[in-house]
């Protein structure tokens, strides 16, 4: 397992853009631009911002699945230039191989690296299954589990194969409330056992202010950096810190923000501004 070093950065962006060309459109439309961040070595970070704002088009471009139109990405000082074994995902669905058992699916990223010896493929995928609390369902198949637990093994498959950053899109966006915020305590347990260097994409911001060290708020179309926010709240961190008044505040005043981005952009005409929160 790698291990972590705060001092070092694990992922470099510089002046980042992504152009989408649509046929029969002579200008581009201009998803990304100029983006620019540092995320240090196991620290968690998410990314928040109005809806259509590139959230989700940058973290394609960090794990490798879009090119970038100028600027550049790193990671552990080394160009992205495609998918690569230093990056996994989880997306927000769990994407699951239905026919396999749970045991079989954590399997499966670390029999497509091949860089695990067989010898120790069925101990890892047991090592992650009871990390994420999955002890008893290891011959489940997915139409057996809840949403939620599919995503535990979806996180497990993604931390078996050894990452040095993992990248999370909406991974609770399709679970109900109350079981997104267990997920929620549960990813900063795993997180912090695991060692691990996240990039988080949320619409959710008192879940972004709960978990990351630093959110970034990105504005509206081209996508860019608005904004950075440093939590200040000592972990392990408790969901009833969401209801600290401090915590409180640093969520309105990230809402604010956004808020006046989606009113700048127009996203906001025809709603009640309290009715998006």
């Amino acid at each position: 397992m790698l291990q972590v070093n705060p001092n070092a950065t694990r992922l470099t962006a510089r002046n980042v853009s992504k152009l989408f060309w649509v046929e029969g459109e002579t200008d581009p439309t201009i998803a990304l631009h100029d983006v620019s961040l540092d995320i240090k070595d196991g620290e968690f970070v998410c990314v928040v911002g109005p809806s259509g704002c590139g959230k989700t088009t940058f973290l394609n471009l960090v794990a490798g699945l879009l090119p970038y139109d100028g600027g550049e990405i790193s990671i552990s000082g080394n160009r992205v230039d495609g998918p690569g074994r230093d990056r996994a995902v989880v997306f927000q669905q769990s994407r699951l191989l239905p026919w396999r058992t749970t045991f079989d699916n954590v399997k499966y990223g670390m029999e497509l690296h091949r860089r695990f010896a067989k010898s120790e493929i069925g101990d890892r995928a047991q090592h992650f299954i009871d990390m994420v609390g999955l002890r008893g369902f290891e011959r489940r198949h997915p139409a057996q589990l809840s949403g939620g637990m599919q995503q535990r093994v979806n996180l497990a498959r993604a931390l078996a194969t050894d990452p040095e950053i993992l990248l999370m899109d909406e991974p609770f966006a399709a679970l109900d409330a109350q079981t997104r915020e267990f997920m929620q305590a549960e990813l900063l347990r795993i997180w912090t056992e695991a060692n691990k260097t996240v990039m988080f994409i949320t619409h959710q911001i008192d879940e972004a202010v709960y978990l990351a060290d630093r959110v970034f708020v990105f504005g509206t179309r081209p996508g860019r950096m608005r904004a950075e926010f440093d939590i200040p709240f000592e972990r392990p961190r408790k969901l009833s810190l969401k209801r600290n008044p401090e915590f409180l505040a640093l969520t309105d005043q990230i809402w604010t923000l956004i808020e006046e981005e989606a009113s700048r952009a127009g996203l906001m005409q025809a709603a009640n501004p309290a009715e998006s929160r």
